[in-house]
């Protein structure tokens, strides 16, 4: 008996050290290049899970051999920082509506052309109108749309731009028109609608390679508000661009299937593809933010988890509007687990980040975001 029980606790200790190892090299995506390092970079994807067993293994010990519970809570400590960005601590988190006087409300959301092209078309046949009048309701200043879809023919889609500039009253707008139609009737990409003047913008489309689409450019926006400028950017960085093939190769690992080798390469392909383009991707807009002459606030769907290079590298010293005010784990995407953080707003030092809020809403495959910003006075 003795024997299996110092063979058990030796198997435990063996696991412990092998998750933390584990753990600490997913925080590691702080700083590896996803270029150079994909295969770290993957274990952010079970970032979670690693967490979850982490924590475990504390909880464990402290009831069996206490003294071994050191080793998940210094590594807990040591990836404080990757914790902190996944999960929000702000207990008495709420939204008020109502807008502070000189608050700037930023929205942002992939709407997925509205759903416009959804299989299940006609079962959501009222998304679109469903979606535009929850916009009309948030009392937003500046939207920021990824997958944004513009139709010049009426007959087949309505026209969105003209409806939200007449009917939401957002008069200014910059669209960077990334993807057409042969006979430019339909056009698409990453939009900023502002209810305050636009007094320049900028894009800066990102380098294709091998003709790979499901990547947007970079849009930036200057906007006069009561006096000050502020550059407002939005982005779509590179998808993983899974298809349903893809999706039912995931079914085929979750089941242990007689093909989960095959599909499993099929996957890991696309990830390690993907993580190449969007590092490329975050270096360049952190460059533009760098350049940034004005306080500024970058949205969108960056299509990566917290604990990511393109997270803590376009983040940098800017304030993540959902962890200073929201809480929990802040699921954007709808799909493939419950724990994904993708879409975000980002705001520099120059502002407060009053409130924030994940909005969840069945029309696209992403949810909304919000928040507050205020301008803080520089010459106090």
């Amino acid at each position: 008996m003795a024997t299996l029980r110092n063979f058990t606790k030796r198997v435990f200790i063996v696991s412990n050290i092998i998750v933390a190892i584990l753990f600490l090299l997913a925080c590691a995506n702080t700083f590896l290049h996803p270029d150079k390092w994909w295969i770290i970079s993957l274990l952010g994807l079970i970032f979670p899970l690693l967490l979850l067993f982490v924590f475990g293994f504390l909880i464990f010990w402290l009831f069996s051999s206490p003294r071994w519970a050191m080793l998940s809570l210094i590594v807990m400590i040591i990836g404080w920082q990757n914790i902190h960005t996944f999960l929000a601590f702000n207990f008495n988190s709420k939204f008020n509506i109502e807008k502070q006087p000189n608050t700037l409300r930023v929205l942002t959301w992939n709407v997925r052309s509205w759903d416009e092209f959804s299989e299940s078309k006609k079962y959501n046949s009222d998304h679109r109108s469903k979606m535009m009048e929850f916009i009309n309701n948030q009392n937003a200043d500046v939207l920021c749309f990824q997958e944004f879809f513009e139709s010049h023919n009426e007959k087949e889609f309505p026209e969105n731009i003209v409806y939200i500039q007449k009917q939401l009253k957002f008069p200014y707008y910059f669209f960077s028109k990334d993807y057409h139609r042969y006979d430019w009737m339909h056009e698409s990409g990453v939009i900023i609608f502002s209810k305050y003047p636009i007094t320049d913008s900028l894009k800066i489309k990102y380098v294709k390679k091998d003709n790979i689409r499901a990547t947007e450019s970079l849009i930036a926006a200057d906007i006069n508000v009561d006096g000050k400028t502020v550059r407002i950017f939005t982005t779509h960085l590179q998808s993983v661009l899974f298809r349903s093939k893809d999706f039912r190769n995931i079914e085929i690992i979750k089941n242990v299937d007689d093909s989960v080798l095959q599909a499993s390469k099929s996957i890991v392909k696309k990830l390690r593809r993907a993580y190449s383009l969007r590092s490329e991707q975050a270096d360049l807009v952190r460059g533009q933010l760098d350049q940034s002459p004005y306080p500024s606030i970058i949205c969108g769907d960056f299509n990566d988890v917290p604990n990511s290079y393109t997270y803590f590298h376009i983040r940098g010293n800017m304030q993540d509007a959902f962890i200073k005010k929201g809480f929990g784990i802040g699921r954007t995407y709808v799909n493939l687990s419950p724990t994904l953080r993708i879409d975000y707003i980002f705001a520099s030092q120059q502002f407060n980040v009053l409130q924030s809020k994940h909005i969840n809403l069945p029309y696209s495959d992403h949810h909304p975001v919000m928040a507050d910003f205020q301008l803080i006075d520089s010459t106090k």
